[in-house]
């Protein structure tokens, strides 16, 4: 006689919380959210306090009374962690480590502090001896914050190194595109290696998940068919083993659908990505005020590298390249000069020897860039002069990088929804890669960029971009 299994309600199983791995998971979170929590509450305490006693310094009668400025800040000192806390959440800096962001969301997050701080004193009524105090504590909460959390960053992501901790992560997809994923996904994720427990194809991952443990499965979803998904889905998420998707360019493109109700049938609105009325106007006013400050405090940089560049070849010190900005629209944009005299007329005869894929023109030595020239491209120096382009309105700070004619020529119709927006002087291809990527893949940010724009994209990009440029990662 057949022996028959007993039916069971999959609720009558012990909650997946209540077993080991949650538990651990749940106990390194809370230990992590509280240990950011206690670093913003000191660097809003010491910001708060050196603000006071800067004001003190500055308008009060001497000497000045250190308990009496802890008296005056332990008033408001509560309402401000409070609101801290409750803005740094919403903001996503408490999220686990992989996914948060540093000080690109800390200073418009404290800023927003500040801003609703000062809203609600005017509201209440409260007696102000100067506007400036909102301002300046922002800026010395905002810097402590941001110095505090990076060392908290450095300091675990070592101990964690030393450790031995790592993500085992096994890679799914047929060869090429799991080839292409290992390329492009770099030795770690938010601090913590990668350690690729193998490959496997999207028919044979059930017995690669009964190997061993595994942390997460990365899938290729480039030919792999929804049911075959969602059957890959369900067997590592029975193992606990989280699934991260590489999505389809297809799948970017739609992404800002927005669904229609009151319909028999559902229905998405394909939102196009241009950045108009608010939107627009934010972006132009952050592009004018900041691209004005790289043009003042920069100038003595403009004029070292002016100099250099004069003294080691002949040639101008600025050159106008033709690129395509918004609307397909031709352009000049400038930049420090990195090559010889000439170097426009002998691109035809190097043309054997591009180095990147797709529609990119790219040499690791290309014999007509000048010493000078070099250290300039590496460091991404000579991009500086692309700030007078986003004066006069041609480019962004941040945006699709802008192609030239002879890259634009050889684009797939497709490529060029890049071009409902002001092209910028960086973006996501510079954090992410820069010519190490493929041309596919760059063409993927750009689209990921449009469908998910805001300012505080574009206060993380910035902030991103020195770090980018100082690993030298993909610049030749």
């Amino acid at each position: 006689m057949t022996e028959s299994l007993q039916a069971e309600d999959a609720r009558a199983a012990r909650p997946y919380f209540l077993s080991a791995s949650p538990l651990k998971t749940l106990v390194r979170r809370v230990t992590s959210i509280a240990i950011l929590a206690v670093i913003d509450v000191a660097g809003l305490t010491i910001g708060l306090y050196a603000a006071l006693a800067l004001r003190a310094y500055l308008f009060d009668p001497k000497p000045i009374l250190w308990g009496l400025l802890w008296n005056n800040e332990t008033d408001w000192l509560p309402f401000l962690i409070l609101l801290l806390v409750l803005v740094f959440w919403r903001a996503g800096l408490y999220a686990p480590r992989e996914l948060r962001e540093g000080a690109g969301r800390v200073v418009p997050s404290v800023f927003l502090v500040s801003a609703l701080s000062l809203a609600f004193a005017v509201g209440t009524g409260q007696h102000f001896t100067t506007f400036g105090l909102y301002v300046v504590g922002a800026i010395f909460v905002a810097a402590l914050i941001g110095v505090f959390r990076a060392s908290y960053e450095l300091v675990t992501g070592t101990l964690l190194r030393a450790v031995g901790v790592r993500r085992k992560a096994m890679l799914v997809g047929d060869p090429d595109a799991r080839r292409h994923l290992r390329e492009s996904l770099g030795a770690s994720r938010g601090g913590i290696y990668y350690d690729f427990a193998g490959e496997t194809d999207p028919a044979d991952v059930e017995i690669a998940l009964a190997r061993g443990p595994l942390d997460e499965l990365i899938v290729a979803d480039a030919g792999l068919d929804d049911t075959r998904l969602l059957e890959i889905v369900e067997a590592a998420h029975r193992r606990g083993v989280k699934v991260r998707v590489a999505p389809r360019t297809t799948e970017l493109l739609i992404e800002r659908g927005e669904y229609v109700p009151g319909q028999g049938v559902p229905l998405f609105e394909l939102r196009p990505p241009i950045f108009a009325g608010t939107d627009w106007a934010t972006k132009r006013m952050f592009d004018i005020v900041v691209g004005l400050l790289i043009v003042v405090v920069g100038l003595p940089v403009w004029l070292l590298i002016a100099a250099a560049i004069k003294l080691s070849s002949r040639g101008p010190v600025l050159y106008a390249d033709s690129r395509i900005g918004l609307g397909e629209r031709p352009f000049r944009m400038h930049k420090f000069r990195t090559m010889v005299e000439g170097a426009d007329h002998r691109k035809d005869e190097l043309e054997a020897e591009n180095e990147a894929g797709g529609a990119l023109f790219k040499i690791r030595d290309d014999p007509r860039v000048t010493s000078v020239g070099r250290v300039l491209r590496r460091l991404s120096l000579d991009e500086i002069p692309n700030v007078l382009n986003v004066l006069r309105g041609e480019m962004s700070l941040v945006g699709p990088r802008p192609l030239p004619l002879r890259d634009f020529e050889r684009l797939e119709p497709w490529h060029r929804k890049r071009y409902n927006v002001l092209p910028g002087m960086t973006g996501l291809w510079q954090v992410a890669g820069r010519s190490d990527l493929t041309f596919d893949d760059l063409v993927r940010l750009d689209f990921y960029y449009l469908e998910n724009w805001s300012i505080w994209l574009d206060v993380t990009i910035l902030f991103k971009t020195p770090g980018a440029v100082l690993s030298q990662r993909g610049a030749y």
